[in-house]
C-alpha cells in the first residue's frame, strides 16, 4: 500500500494482505509525504475488504502519525489521510476496531487537532469522532475525560454547517454517561440537549430525551428544559418514534409533567392520546408508563375528563391488558376528590360493572378495586347499583383471589351503611369474608383513610421515581452500545 505494487493489490482477487500491510509499513517509515498520503488512503480504500487483523496492525501506525508535529500546513494531509482511514477502519466489524482505536491514542490526538482544524479535516474528524463514540462505551468514556464534551459545546456555538448534526449526535451519545449528565448543565449544554432530540437519527433523538428525563428529576433543571422548548420537542417525538422511542419519551416527558404548572401545558400538546396509544400498547413498562402518567396529568380536572374518554374507549375496545391498565388507572382517578363526578359522567360505571361480570381474573381484579373505591361516594354508589353491581360483588365474596373478595367487601361495606342500600346486602352479612372486612375497617378506617388521601396527594412524586426505577433497571430495552 503505497509502495509501486499497491495498485496491482487492488486488481488482485486474493491480494497477500500481510504483504501490503509490511509494504504500507515500509512506505510510511521510509516514502516521502506523498507516498505516505498516497498509501494511507489506499488502506481507506482496502479497509472494506480488509481481514480485520490486518486492520487492527495499521491502528497504532495510523494513531502515530496523527500524534506526531504539531497542527499545521505542513502536517494537516498525512493527518487527514490518517483520520480518514480510521473513520473507514471504525465502520468494521462489531465494534472491537473501535475499541482499539480509541486505546490506540488517536481520540486524544484528534480532540488535540479539532478546535484549530480547517472545515475539511474538521469534517472528516468530527465524522471520525461520530462513529467511535455512537459505538463504543469506552470511546465515550475517553472523549469524556479529556475534555471532549467542552470541545463539543464550543463547536456547537460556533459552527452551523453540515456537520452540526453529527455533534449534536456526538453529544447525546456522550450524555449515556453520568458524569456528562452532571456537568451539561454548566457548560451551557442544555438547549443543544434540546436540540438533540429534535434532529437527526432517531437513535440519538432517543439518547437525548433519556438524558432529559434524567437529568428532569430536579426541579430546577425540569424548569430550564421546559423554558427552553422541551414539551411540544418531546410530544413531536413521542408521535413519531418507534415502539422503543415511544418507551423513552412517554416517560421523560412523564418527569416533565411532574410539576404543577407543566401538567396543562403536557396536555395541551397533545400528550394525552399518547399516553392513551402507549396504555393500548403490547408493552407491559409501556402501560405501567401511561398509567402513572396519568395519574399525574389528572391532578388537572380538565385533563382528567380527557383522561377518562380515552379510558372508556379501552374498556369498550382494548385488549384484556389494556382494560386491567384502564381500570387500574380509574382505582386511582377514583381516589381524587375533584374526579368522583369525573369518572362517574364519563360513562365508565356501566363498562366497569360489566368487566366485573365477564372479565378475566387481572381485569376483575383491578375493576373490584376501582368499584371499592368508588363505592365511598354516595352518588357513585347510586350508579353502581343502577348498573346491578351488588349481584356481582356478593358473588365475588367466594372467589378464591383474597384481594378481589376483600375489595368486594369493601365495597358491600360501604352499601350497607348506606339506607338506600343496606338492604339489598343482607345475604352478605354473614359472609366470613364480609365480617373480616367490616371488623379490620371498623378498626383502621379513620387511619386508612387519612393514608389513603396522603398516598393520593403525593401520587405524582411516587409514579415519578417509579417510572425512574424502571429506566433505570429496564434501561428501556435497547442496547446503547450498538445503535
Amino acid at each position: 500500500m503505497g509502495h509501486s505494487g499497491t495498485d496491482n493489490i487492488q486488481e488482485n482477487l486474493n491480494p497477500d494482505w500481510e504483504k501490503a500491510l509490511y509494504q504500507y509499513e515500509h512506505v510510511i517509515s521510509s516514502g516521502n509525504e506523498a507516498m505516505r498520503i498516497k498509501g494511507t488512503i489506499k488502506l481507506a480504500h482496502l479497509a472494506e475488504h480488509a481481514p480485520e487483523n490486518i486492520l487492527a496492525c495499521a491502528i497504532p501506525i495510523l494513531a502515530e502519525l496523527l500524534s506526531n508535529g504539531p497542527s499545521n500546513n505542513s502536517s494537516q494531509p498525512i493527518q487527514e489521510a490518517a483520520v480518514y482511514c480510521l473513520k473507514c477502519i471504525a465502520r468494521r466489524g462489531d465494534g472491537g476496531l473501535e475499541t482499539e482505536i480509541g486505546e490506540s491514542g488517536a481520540i486524544q490526538s484528534i480532540l488535540r487537532l479539532l478546535p484549530d482544524s480547517d472545515n475539511g479535516f474538521r469534517r472528516v474528524m468530527i465524522k471520525c469522532l461520530w462513529i467511535l463514540v455512537n459505538f463504543s462505551s469506552m470511546n465515550r468514556e475517553i472523549v469524556a475525560r479529556n475534555g471532549g464534551l467542552e470541545i463539543i459545546i464550543n463547536m456547537l456555538n460556533l459552527y452551523r454547517d453540515a456537520t452540526r448534526g453529527y455533534l449534536l449526535e456526538i453529544l447525546s451519545a456522550l450524555t449515556l454517561l453520568r458524569e456528562v449528565r452532571r456537568v451539561l448543565t454548566s457548560l451551557g449544554g442544555l438547549h443543544f440537549l434540546v436540540e438533540a432530540a429534535r434532529c437527526g437519527s432517531m437513535v440519538s433523538r432517543e439518547r437525548a430525551c433519556q438524558a432529559m428525563g434524567l437529568l428532569g428529576v430536579t426541579r430546577r433543571v425540569r424548569r430550564m428544559l421546559v423554558e427552553l422548548g422541551v414539551i411540544p420537542v418531546l410530544v413531536e417525538l413521542f408521535r413519531d418514534g418507534d415502539s422503543s422511542t415511544k418507551l423513552v419519551v412517554g416517560n421523560s416527558l412523564g418527569v416533565i409533567s411532574t410539576h404543577i404548572d407543566y401538567i396543562r401545558p403536557v396536555a395541551q400538546a397533545g400528550a394525552i392520546p399518547l399516553y392513551a396509544e402507549l396504555l393500548r400498547g403490547p408493552e407491559p413498562i409501556g402501560r405501567d408508563i401511561a398509567e402513572d402518567v396519568f395519574c399525574i396529568l389528572a391532578v388537572a380536572e380538565v385533563n382528567a375528563v380527557e383522561i377518562a374518554e380515552h379510558l372508556v374507549g379501552i374498556l369498550r375496545e382494548g385488549d384484556d391488558e389494556a382494560k386491567a391498565a384502564a381500570a387500574d388507572v380509574f382505582w386511582d382517578l377514583s381516589g381524587y376528590k375533584h374526579t368522583v363526578s369525573v369518572v362517574r359522567n364519563s360513562g365508565a360505571i356501566p363498562l366497569l360493572v360489566e368487566l366485573l361480570r365477564e372479565g378475566n381474573s387481572e381485569v376483575k381484579e383491578k375493576v373490584s378495586g376501582a368499584i371499592a373505591q368508588l363505592s365511598y361516594d354516595e352518588a357513585d354508589r347510586v350508579a353502581l347499583a343502577n348498573a346491578g353491581v351488588i349481584p356481582f360483588l356478593i358473588e365475588l365474596m367466594h372467589d378464591d383471589s383474597e384481594e378481589m373478595r376483600d375489595n368486594a367487601a369493601e365495597a358491600l361495606i360501604n352499601f350497607s351503611e348506606d339506607p338506600l342500600h343496606c338492604n339489598r346486602i343482607s345475604e352478605a352479612i354473614d359472609i366470613p369474608a364480609f365480617q373480616n372486612m367490616q371488623n379490620t375497617l371498623s378498626r383502621i378506617r379513620a387511619s386508612e383513610h387519612m393514608v389513603r388521601s396522603l398516598r393520593r396527594i403525593r401520587a405524582s412524586d411516587e409514579r415519578m421515581v417509579r417510572s425512574l426505577r424502571r429506566m433505570s433497571i429496564d434501561q428501556l430495552t435497547w442496547d446503547p452500545d450498538r445503535v
